[in-house]
């Protein structure tokens, strides 16, 4: 005579073996199913003492049997898909954020994008500083010699990237989750009007920097080592469409030629929406730089980064912000640098009040005493300061 356990057990194999070779949704249904029944079964024989052994020894493979079903599904609703995008004439915008640029790659929030990026320079030029013709990137070449949609800026960009769900308003964060040199060799250069000191340096000079991966140091010339942090210097979202084409010298609020050496890889940059998909774009890759900036170039340079999307539509912001491992970071763009300076201070002061619970009084003396500011940049038309507040000074478990 068969168990009541054997009976249920018996009418739901021919589910679950028809369950495996479905979704994990279907397949958790059958053996929460089973599972129900099985419960009712052992309430209403609890006391039939055959029982005892077939369902201890039964119901520890059930349940095994239930938390692989909730793993897997919950697997399955997390799953994140990966993409690569590389620069070709059809995937970069060279010198201009717009929202009119078609989409180079189209994903979901919560995607990953292995991006690569394009050093900020031509071949002649490179070969012109003493860059050996079989150095320059055989990619750089094509888009120079084919694209000649350009301008009014100098950044070749990869992108845009449209996320779905992206609307104006939201806000793009953006985990910025390695970032890796694509090339052995940076330069860094002056020009005639430019840079934080035109009047000082009339003329113009190029100088190519061996870069050692291996050590992570740029060699800038005899006894002198640069430490390396890349970065990418220019990463931005589609301006206003009222904007028209902007150039992708000056950082704004869509953020753009921010030029801030503290985006690294660990970093996570938040930037407010403006028009659907949201249209970032990437670029102007440096292996490193000063604060500043003051000669208008850091060592400039081609990456490759991965980077993660999510749209966020819980948050509202003006500026764009960031997260470093250590602290939170605040942003003020303006030609004025005071200007500037007050906006990243006003941004600090409503990010305490607003994420940290702080009265507005408690958060301007409280950006007074701890957090730390630093021009970003002088040289990008308008100009950059950063607030960095460190994370360490809100204690664990506190209400803040």
């Amino acid at each position: 005579m068969k168990s009541d356990f054997e009976n249920v057990s018996q009418d739901q194999d021919r589910k679950i073996e028809i369950a495996c070779g479905m979704s994990y949704s279907i397949f958790l249904s059958d053996i929460i199913s089973v599972s129900k029944s099985l419960n009712r079964r052992f309430q209403t024989l609890r006391n039939k003492t055959f029982l005892n052994r077939q369902i201890a020894s039964g119901l520890p493979v059930l349940c095994a049997l239930v938390l692989f079903g909730v793993s897997a599904y919950a697997q399955q609703g997390s799953e994140v898909n990966s993409h690569v995008l590389k620069p070709t004439p059809k995937t970069v915008a060279w010198g201009y954020y717009a929202a009119t640029t078609p989409p180079a790659l189209r994903i979901k929030s919560g995607d990953t994008v292995e991006v690569h990026t394009l050093i900020t320079s031509t071949p002649p030029r490179l070969e012109g500083a003493g860059v050996k013709p079989d150095q320059i990137e055989p990619s750089l070449r094509e888009i120079s010699t084919t694209v000649t949609d350009k301008g009014p800026g100098g950044h070749i960009l990869t992108g845009p990237i449209y996320i779905e769900g992206a609307e104006a308003g939201d806000v793009l964060e953006v985990r910025i989750q390695s970032i890796k040199l694509a090339i052995p060799y940076a330069y860094t250069a002056f020009r005639p009007g430019a840079g934080f000191l035109p009047e000082d340096f009339a003329h113009s000079k190029m100088k190519i920097i061996p870069l050692d991966e291996k050590r992570m140091v740029g060699r800038f010339g005899d006894g002198i080592e640069i430490p390396l942090r890349p970065f990418f210097g220019s990463m931005g979202v589609a301006p206003p469409e009222a904007y028209g084409r902007v150039s992708s010298a000056p950082p704004g609020i869509h953020a753009g030629n921010l030029d801030n050496k503290e985006l690294v890889a660990g970093t996570t940059l938040f930037i407010p929406v403006h028009v659907r998909g949201a249209l970032f774009q990437v670029g102007d890759g440096h292996a490193a730089q000063g604060d500043g900036e003051v000669c208008i170039t850091a060592l400039e340079t081609s990456l490759v980064g991965k980077l993660q999307f999510i749209v966020r539509k819980d948050m509202k912001l003006r500026w764009p912000r960031a997260e470093t491992p250590a602290a939170f970071m605040t942003m003020g763009i303006n030609e004025d640098l005071t200007e500037a300076t007050r906006v990243a201070v006003r941004e600090m002061i409503d990010f305490l009040v607003g994420e940290k619970k702080l009265s507005r009084d408690d958060a301007y003396m409280l950006s007074s005493v701890a957090a730390d500011l630093s021009i970003t940049q002088l040289v990008d038309g308008t100009k950059g300061v950063h607030a960095m507040i460190p994370k360490a000074i809100f204690q664990v478990g506190s209400s803040r």
